[in-house]
């Protein structure tokens, strides 16, 4: 092992194999999902784990194009953010620091659906 300051690196140079979501993160799509079957919008969802980025795709159903993606890119946190969130139609809709600030738009549209 290499001791870096106070830190202990177990296997210094090597990248993880995976990106992923933290549990809070997860929670927090997971929640939204919930709500969004309730209100009659979504009925799937997909999860993508790469080397690169991890994925959740909402679908309306099965087998079409996800109406809402959100993707998490560690590689892009220092520049525009690692959170983007795509429309339907590949769009990218949002993008940001915050995975709050970055759902926004899918939570209006939520309280829009229940209004109605």
């Amino acid at each position: 092992m290499n001791f870096l300051g106070d830190k202990i690196v177990a296997f210094p140079g090597r990248k993880p194999l995976q990106v992923g979501f933290t549990r809070e993160e997860l929670t927090r799509i997971l929640d939204l999902y919930g709500r969004m079957v309730a209100a009659g919008q979504w009925r799937d969802y997909a999860m993508d784990f790469n080397r690169d980025m991890a994925s959740f795709a909402a679908f309306r159903r099965t087998a079409e194009r996800p109406q809402a993606r959100i993707e998490k890119r560690p590689a892009l946190r220092a520049k525009q953010g690692m959170w983007t969130l795509y429309g339907e139609h590949g769009q990218i809709l949002k993008r940001g620091h915050e995975l709050a600030g970055v759902m926004a738009p899918v939570e209006r549209r939520l309280l829009k659906a229940v209004d109605d």
